[in-house]
């Protein structure tokens, strides 16, 4: 008997009648390829829909084997023979995968195939049913990877509030340890053992700081100064730097495209950025040596490869090299902040996080691409200047520090700073430098004392702090107290300077000297304003 075939019509309805109309319903099914395939394999019926998907009439296919669906490789691994040797022993094959039409073109098929016995159980052929979901796999395609980007987008916005949080933290400590060996290297001995003591934490703070910038940078938190720059320019321009970096081992090849727009970007941080990945490539070599290229073009986003870019024109700065590459494991990892390949004490995994952290933050995105035994491809997104961008100003420099004039008298400064520890090293820092310093913890007993009788020549407060911001208080302190000279101390890039004019901005962690030189640029502000400070 057939598997699922009809015995009888139950109704009183002649076998031969039901069966006729049973195949007029079959050959009616244009969206289903339906047809019987013979115990060798060779095609035995063909419905309207075999002839839509497929593209054979009935009498090009019919008495054909139907391995010819299938594509060379299939055909090669013997897949046609192997599914009908199943279906045999089984009673069903379901599967999916590519399949070939009349004129060569390829879809993705859902195919089933079940075996069709007679009342003794002798094997009479195949009915074989073949569904054409090329749509439907690319639809399904398109969602994971939506999902997948989103993912990635999700992961990286909550590892960079996590870095930046740490940024933060760190930031502090090293105010703490930087204020602390400020005034050890005022009273302690000076003999050389002493002061190499004091030379190597110093240094270590340095390099703290280094690293806190690099995880503020992976954070978009780093404090930018974008300009309209040349790309090229700004490649020749470190060549020698490069060459450095790269040694005689190594070929450096450039390729600009003919026309590159200006590009809106911090130039230095940019700098870094290429340095990182010329560095980056080179080490992927290993000892060999071998070609890095560095090549920039123009193109029109939305782009297809590069998801999450606005609409508009970018340039694509590109590094490449034919090193070994990575697999799609350490691809995915390359740019998450501490991750490394390298040797212990080679890398801090920050490199490839500090460009992805500028690319973002300059509107634009880093794209890797590697392959192993191939080589890896980086590519900074950026976007070209815009009419309104090239209108406006450059943006100014950091401010030069000018010699720093000892006060005339002690100043009374109320600092602010949430951090005990920091607060504290703050504290005794200031005292020592000959002023009255009157501590706050938080940004509501600042304003509390704001708001109060008692004289306060100068406000130094932290910026980051829970509730109320060092920028609360700021605003706080220009209502209460008019012409107040005022210090923000802040290691984020998120404070714009321009809603707080006159007021003076100190990154962290400072010195005694960065210190001293922002006092006097906002007392030297305050005095020209001249208003009485209460008391």
């Amino acid at each position: 008997m057939v598997e699922g075939q009809l015995k009888g019509t139950g109704g009183g309805m002649p076998l031969g009648q039901s069966d006729t109309q049973f195949r007029l319903l079959v050959d009616g099914v244009a969206d289903y390829a339906i047809y019987m395939i013979s115990p060798e394999g060779l095609v035995a019926s063909w419905n309207s829909g075999a002839q839509r998907i497929k593209g054979y009439a009935p009498a090009e296919i019919i008495g054909h084997h139907y391995s010819q669906f299938y594509t060379e490789h299939d055909q090669a691994t013997h897949e046609p023979e192997t599914n009908l040797r199943r279906a045999a022993t089984d009673g069903r094959v379901e599967a999916e995968g590519w399949r070939v039409r009349k004129d060569g073109t390829q879809f993705w098929a859902h195919v089933i195939i079940d075996r069709i016995l007679d009342d003794e159980g002798k094997l009479l052929g195949f009915a074989k049913v073949t569904r054409d979901v090329t749509e439907q796999r690319l639809a399904a395609q398109q969602l994971e990877e939506a999902r997948e980007a989103l993912f990635q987008s999700q992961k990286m916005e909550a590892i960079g509030q996590l870095t930046g949080g740490m940024a933060h933290d760190f930031n502090n400590l090293l105010m703490a340890i930087q204020s602390s060996l400020d005034l050890l290297g005022r009273y302690l001995p000076t003999d050389e053992r002493v002061q190499n003591l004091i030379g190597a934490a110093q240094a270590g703070v340095n390099r703290g700081k280094n690293l806190s910038q690099r995880m503020l940078a992976f954070a978009r938190k780093q404090e930018l100064r974008p300009q309209a720059i040349d790309v090229v320019e700004l490649v020749y321009g470190m060549s020698e730097l490069i060459d450095g970096a790269l040694g005689s081992r190594f070929q450096l090849a450039t390729r600009f495209a003919f026309r590159l727009d200006r590009v809106m970007v911090d130039p230095h941080q940019l700098e870094l950025a290429l340095l990182n990945l010329v560095v980056n490539a080179r080490d992927a070599y290993g000892d060999e040596g071998g070609r890095i290229s560095i090549e920039a073009d123009m193109s029109e986003a939305p782009h297809g490869d590069v998801p999450g870019l606005a609409p508009g024109t970018y340039v694509r700065l590109s590094v490449i090299d034919q090193g070994p590459g990575m697999d799609e494991r350490t691809l995915a990892r390359a740019t998450d902040p501490f991750f490394t390949t390298k040797g212990v004490g080679k890398g801090t995994g920050l490199g490839l996080s500090m460009v992805h952290g500028l690319a973002a933050q300059s509107r634009g995105r880093l794209v890797l691409r590697s392959q192993v035994g191939v080589g890896t491809r980086a590519d900074i997104w950026l976007p070209i200047v815009t009419a309104s961008e090239a209108a406006k100003p450059a943006a100014p420099a950091a401010p030069t520090p000018a010699p720093a004039r000892a006060p005339v008298e002690a100043l009374r400064v109320l600092a602010v700073d949430d951090d005990v520890l920091v607060l504290s090293t703050l504290k005794a820092l200031l005292e020592d430098m000959g002023h009255v310093v009157i501590a706050a913890s938080s940004g509501q007993r600042a304003i509390e004392l704001l708001r109060g009788e008692e004289r306060f020549d100068l406000l130094l407060t932290d910026y980051a702090m829970p509730q109320l911001t060092g920028g609360d208080v700021a605003l706080a302190a220009m209502a209460a107290r008019p012409g107040l000279p005022i210090v923000l101390a802040t290691g984020y890039a998120d404070m714009a300077m321009e809603d707080f004019p006159g007021m003076q901005r100190l990154g962290k962690p400072f010195d005694r000297d960065n210190l001293a030189h922002a006092i006097d640029r906002a007392t030297a502000q305050g005095a020209a304003n001249d208003v009485p400070t209460r008391g």
